[in-house]
């Protein structure tokens, strides 16, 4: 990760490094961390192209038990997006995810419920390295975007942020128009033309379903927008850069029913091209929403299957206790 590159308490800034490249609004840009070139690609997926964001890495073999992890993979007949085996993280010397092991269905919702401080968002966060900017934090074991591990030698993690965004608890607009808000992140990686800015603005709002409460006010301050506005906002910012995968942090907790509502249909609209992984509180919300779910709890993930089957047939106790509200 560039030394140049910033983060605050609700999401990372990266420098203009005066990139020239074009973000196509279908097409991933992959960059080679050992040059300045920024390649853009036009397959829909990176998977069988020759650019290296990343180094091969060999995917991991044999099933984990140590920790007691059940899951239950034959309930979801998917690709795998994303992998994470015997992951462990520590800050410091305090170990805070223990042997961590799940696979991520493409074009599906996955919930991480479990009480607070279990490591759901820590979690989250190693899915696009935002943990890299806390400097005692250390991770092994193995995390893969398309087979590829993430944490390998020769990855740009900007440019896999760019592939897998995140949305916040809290909303956090920046303090520009909404058009601006949106424009932001394409115009970081080099969109200059105007009507293309134009066109990715209004592809990404349509996308978070607000294009029409947003279309004539373009020009007047993201600040001044209700939460919920804000953080479909947010989550519209996040799509402008066209991710394969897109993480919420407990994205609704501090919103109204009425906004929750909407954005909870936003996700299930998003998962048709988008896979999406949610961290959340409410249990309802994981029923209505996500089609697997994983238990954590304290640092380890207890048990992961199809939603349906985990909360009306949990195998682990510790799960039954937990999705029948007799602890967290």
């Amino acid at each position: 990760m560039s030394n140049d590159a910033q983060v605050g308490s609700e999401g990372l800034t990266l420098p203009d490094r005066g990139m020239t490249a074009t973000l196509g609004i279908t097409d991933p840009l992959i960059c080679d961390r050992g040059t300045t070139a920024i390649t853009e690609v036009k397959a829909p997926s990176i998977a069988a192209t020759s650019v290296p964001w990343y180094v091969p890495s060999k995917p991991p073999t044999g099933t984990h038990t140590g920790n007691k992890v059940r899951m239950r993979s034959n309930t979801l007949p998917a690709e795998t997006k994303m992998e994470v085996s015997n992951l462990n993280l520590f800050y410091g010397e305090s170990q805070a995810l223990h042997s961590v092991s799940l696979r991520i269905p493409e074009h599906r919702v996955t919930a991480l419920i479990g009480p607070s401080g279990c490591g759901k968002s820590t979690f989250l966060r190693t899915l696009n390295r935002m943990n890299d900017f806390i400097p005692t934090c250390r991770v092994d074991g193995y995390a893969s975007l398309d087979g590829r591990d993430i944490y390998g030698d020769g990855i740009d993690p900007s440019v896999l942020r760019l592939r897998v965004g995140m949305v916040f608890q809290r909303p956090n607009p920046f303090p520009f128009s909404i058009y601006d808000n949106i424009a932001y992140g394409p115009r970081m990686h080099g969109v200059r033309k105007q009507s293309e800015l134009n066109d990715i603005v209004e592809l990404g709002l349509r996308e978070a379903a607000v294009w029409d409460e947003f279309k004539d006010r373009l020009h007047d301050s993201a600040l001044g927008l209700s939460g919920g506005q804000q953080q479909r906002l947010c989550i519209a910012r996040a799509l402008a850069v066209h991710p394969e995968v897109l993480l919420m942090d407990e994205a609704t907790s501090a919103l109204d029913p009425v906004s929750t509502a909407h954005i909870e249909d936003l996700i299930l609209r998003l998962r048709d091209h988008l896979t999406i992984v949610v961290v959340t509180h409410n249990m309802l919300q994981a029923v209505r929403i996500s089609q697997q779910t994983a238990f954590f709890l304290m640092g380890a993930m207890v048990e992961s299957g199809s939603t349906d089957e985990l909360f009306s047939a949990p195998q682990d106790p510790r799960t039954a206790d937990y999705v029948a509200g007799h602890f967290g």
